[in-house]
């Protein structure tokens, strides 16, 4: 049977989810989006089922996405606690859950089979872009201040195991793009999510094979197979 995947995705009131429906595509076409529209790209197939899909707005671009691809929605209000997160899974049978554009800061779900896809290098200026406040557009204007700033040439995103400490679970893949300066925070989402669109699928499905793992408490048990860029904390 093919492993059981939730996604956490909030989207806004008017749009967004695109992630969300990305690896929808790719377990159901063993394509994302990003390989669909450029038949250069690698396949980037999904072995897993997205059983649900989790969003803090009840009527917005996420529900509009699940209902016309007909994936099962879950309007999740809160409080985000550990009881309310356990609450929304108790009646789901899951293997793994991957936060995909989720903007609450998760407490209480299994560290070893719960992950992230954050939309900055979380290893640049001693972890700067993650945290509190770092998310959605905030992170891309504090990636173009940076950069403006001669501190960074390059951003991208990373994926991280979610611990119930806020973006610092142990990181397993990250993805760098150089750019020059004069591009604007709207130039730096577009970039990042397309580049997240192409890779997302790919590192998820490793994760829900076993190819990428820990033990949920110690970082140095991370696991990543060679050649995939990873950055385990002391």
């Amino acid at each position: 049977m093919k492993p059981k995947l939730i996604i956490f995705a909030s989207g806004t009131k008017d749009g967004g989810g695109s992630g969300f429906e990305n690896l929808v595509a790719a377990s159901r076409n063993g394509l994302s989006l990003a390989s669909a529209r450029d038949n250069s790209l690698q396949h980037s197939e999904l072995d897993a089922d997205v059983v649900a899909v989790v969003s803090n707005h009840e009527h917005g671009g996420v529900r509009e996405r699940a209902d016309r691809l007909g994936v099962p929605f879950i309007f999740f209000p809160g409080p985000y606690d550990a009881e309310h997160y356990s609450s929304v899974l108790q009646n789901t049978r899951i293997d793994w859950t991957a936060l995909s554009g989720w903007l609450k800061q998760v407490k209480g779900l299994d560290p070893q089979r719960t992950f992230n896809i954050h939309p900055a290098l979380l290893s640049q200026l001693d972890g700067r872009f993650g945290g509190h406040g770092m998310y959605g557009q905030h992170v891309h204007e504090a990636v173009k201040t940076a950069l403006d700033a001669g501190e960074i040439t390059e951003l991208g995103f990373t994926m991280h195991f979610v611990t119930d400490e806020l973006d610092r679970g142990p990181a397993f893949f990250e993805y760098r793009i150089p750019l020059q300066k004069g591009v604007t925070a709207d130039d730096i989402e577009k970039t990042v999510r397309a580049a997240e669109h192409e890779w997302q699928p790919k590192i998820t499905n490793m994760v829900v094979r076993g190819e990428i793992a820990w033990d949920g408490e110690n970082q140095k048990s991370l696991v990543v197979p060679e050649g995939y860029k990873y950055l385990p904390k002391t």
